[in-house]
């Protein structure tokens, strides 16, 4: 056929059976060729032929579907035949095959083996068909997000642009690398910094990963590097202020103005870290930001309790979702000074589970031989925090691990007396709460008596927080008589609180109005300050068993099991039939039951009430008593003096028996406390025991040198009988 337009001339051939060459002549224009022709072999019909037949059929229509570029025409002519040359023929002729492949099929003169061959080559060509397939889709679904996401890219820059948002991306490259050039910061981070930059303009803008960068370089150019506030150490001014923002405290205030006299005088010493301990609500972080005040600090707060997550400290990796700085480097970030004062609060209730311990986080940020190159795992860069002023409060000094303790200065807040309670509410607290809530002096008048009718009946606690609550809800009754014109002025007065606050929610400590046998009252501490609490015993008829009652911990019971058993070995010399052990029962209870009770200190009172359930000699009732006990009679020290002592003032008691090592202790009761009562000292059960029932016991002389009982009036304290070891 010649072709139209030119000379080219295309020829079509059909094939019409196999030969071989025999000669070929290329003298001639064209080639010629003697062929020799190759039949195919004659076989038998054959199930086998005719199953293969079948299957290149079905072979081949697959392959017609995958492909999709076979006529249904040539389809239906294959199927519709019979002859397993033809088939073989006709289906290599219409599919892809290399050419060595189809050289194969033509030389090959059997059509069953032809067959064969064939399905093997057809079931190849559709799993390649299928590979290409799957690889087509995938690479369809990439083209079109792609296409997609740069469609939307360019119409959001339209947009910005339209808005005047875009701004230009090379200007922010270079206004990032402006800023980090103008910090003051070791070469080896500016060099990560603008590392990070030269990475943020190779993405592709609105990515998820230049979103994380731009976070990253946003959050640590804010910061703040260069920026320190001028501290002032005055220390009058100090005084001044401690002394307007709280009553009281001044053994407290005297340890701060210490510190920061120190602080003066050696600037460039590494600065210490101050743990407040006391009770809630005793001003703990009130008194941090008062020094914060008192060295033009900025302040910070960091809250620590009920943190388990050590990255809470440290940071999280900035490649995690929601990754950002931990509570210490945002506390700087907050104060916008590298010198703040951060008050990290209720470090005793840190907590520890698999996600690490936070506790050892903070050992290298309060360690001033170290801290002055913190690395937050966010930021990935080392801040300075040794001119960061720690203050740390806690409630107790227990649950704070030692390694983490041993790097603190502790300053211990006692719980307040009474007269202190109202000197703060008269002096803090209600003017506080009149601005508050819109009133003033001439609309709310409060006598003192009715502030301590409010601190006795209406809280039990150490420092003055429900006060604090009792007093607002005062404040609301008046504006709401005051709001509705009911009254222009509310006078509060002793016996008038029970329509402003209720019913009483404490009574007074009972008053026993006789000495009674087998009751005793011990001195306990609590978390809300100091308890009475009256220890009965009784003696009944029995086989020597013993009963202690009152939810009583393991502490507890076996203080009571030592007791009893220094009344045995001492039976004789008190008075006691030696045998008691064996015919009488002996019940030990601490009412209220409901209430857990555990700690050594009630041994002497223990052992005290079962010496007068056995001897039948009442017991003082005007005498509370602390103290542990040993196997030998001698009392051990305990602690929290100064709350029982305000427990028993507030109980109507006139005289405590205290150990003798704590004698030292009782400079640091209040004034008031100590010239109200009378403190006996002792460190013998003996001479408690001398007191407490008003007899004389009998002292051998191997276990004293002298007894004797001396008056001192000043402050209130009679020395006991001191029994030598």
């Amino acid at each position: 056929l010649r072709q139209p337009g030119n000379r080219s001339i295309r020829l079509m051939a059909e094939g019409i059976a196999r030969g071989r060459i025999v000669d070929m002549s290329v003298d001639k224009p064209c080639l010629y060729a003697e062929i020799d022709p190759l039949p195919d072999e004659a076989e038998k019909p054959s199930l086998k032929t005719e199953a293969l037949c079948r299957r290149a059929c079905s072979l081949f229509a697959e392959y017609s579907e995958a492909s999709g570029n076979i006529p249904p025409s040539i389809v239906i002519n294959i199927m519709t035949s019979s002859d397993p040359a033809y088939v073989c023929d006709y289906v290599a002729q219409n599919i892809y095959l290399k050419p060595a492949e189809k050289q194969r099929l033509l030389e090959e003169l059997r059509p069953t083996r032809r067959l064969a061959e064939l399905c093997r080559m057809l079931a190849r060509e559709l799993a390649l068909l299928g590979v290409e397939h799957d690889l087509n889709e995938r690479t369809q679904e990439q083209i079109s997000h792609s296409q997609r996401e740069y469609y939307l890219r360019e119409q959001l820059k339209v947009i910005q642009a339209e808005l005047g948002e875009g701004g230009d991306q090379p200007n922010e490259f270079e206004e990032y690398k402006r800023r980090i050039t103008a910090l003051k910061l070791p070469e080896e981070t500016k060099k990560k910094l603008i590392k990070e930059v030269a990475r943020l303009s190779r993405q592709a803008f609105g990515s998820a990963e230049s979103s994380v960068i731009r976070t990253y370089l946003d959050t640590c150019l804010e910061v703040p590097w260069n920026k320190k506030t001028k501290e002032t150490l005055d220390l009058k001014k100090a005084r001044k202020i401690l002394d307007a923002d709280h009553y009281g405290l001044d053994k407290v205030k005297e340890r701060i103005i210490e510190f920061l006299a120190v602080r003066q005088l050696a600037p460039a010493a590494a600065g210490g870290v101050l743990c407040l301990v006391g009770p809630p609500g005793t001003g703990k972080t009130s008194i941090a930001m008062s020094i914060a005040r008192a060295t033009n600090r900025k302040l910070c707060r960091v809250a620590l309790g009920g943190v388990h997550d050590e990255a809470e400290i440290r940071g999280h990796r900035k490649t995690y979702i929601g990754a950002m700085p931990g509570r210490i480097a945002s506390g700087i970030i907050q104060a916008g000074s590298m010198n703040p004062l951060m008050v990290l609060d209720e470090i005793d209730k840190l907590g520890a589970d698999y996600r690490g311990d936070p506790s050892a986080a903070l050992l290298e940020a309060l360690d001033g031989e170290q801290n002055y190159h913190f690395r937050d795992n966010f930021l990935e860069i080392p801040i300075d925090l040794s001119d960061v002023f720690f203050i740390t409060t806690a409630n107790t000094t227990g649950s704070i691990p030692r390694p983490l303790l041993d790097r603190m200065e502790i300053i211990e807040l006692t719980s307040y007396t009474d007269e202190e309670k109202l000197q703060i509410a008269r002096r803090h607290i209600l003017p506080k709460q009149r601005k508050k809530h819109g009133l003033n002096g001439s609309m709310l008048k409060i006598s003192d008596d009715a502030i301590r009718e409010v601190i006795s009946l209406y809280t039990r606690e150490s420092g003055v927080r429900i006060l604090e609550r009792q007093l607002a809800a005062i404040c609301r009754k008046c504006a709401s008589g005051v709001a509705a014109g009911e009254f222009k002025t509310l006078s509060v007065r002793s016996g008038s609180l029970e329509p402003l606050l209720g019913v009483p929610k404490y009574k007074p400590d009972p008053v026993h109005l006789r000495d009674e046998i087998g009751l005793v009252r011990g001195l306990a501490w609590t978390a809300v300050g100091g308890e009475v609490l009256d220890v009965e015993v009784n003696v009944v008829e029995g086989g020597g068993r013993i009963d202690m009652t009152g939810n009583l911990g393991d502490v507890m019971k076996e203080s009571a099991k030592a007791a009893i058993t220094y009344i045995r070995s001492r039976a004789v010399k008190l008075g006691i039939d030696p045998d008691f052990n064996k015919n009488r029962d002996i019940h030990i209870h601490f009412p209220e039951g409901a209430v857990p009770k555990d700690g050594p200190s009630a041994g002497i009172t223990i052992c005290v009430g079962v010496v007068s359930a056995l001897t039948g000699i009442p017991v003082r009732r005007d005498l509370a008593m602390t103290g542990e006990i040993t196997l030998r009679g001698r009392i051990l020290p305990i602690g929290g003096l100064k709350e029982k002592t305000m427990a028993a003032l507030r109980a109507g008691i006139s005289t405590v028996v205290i150990p003798a090592a704590n004698e030292p202790d009782l400079e640091e009761i209040d004034q008031s406390v100590r010239k109200a009562l009378k403190f006996i000292t002792a460190d013998h059960v003996d001479a408690i025991l001398d007191v407490a029932l008003n007899r004389r016991i009998v002292i051998e002389p191997h276990q004293a040198q002298t007894a004797e009982k001396t008056l001192i009036p000043s402050g209130g304290r009679e020395k006991g009988v001191r029994i030598g070891q």
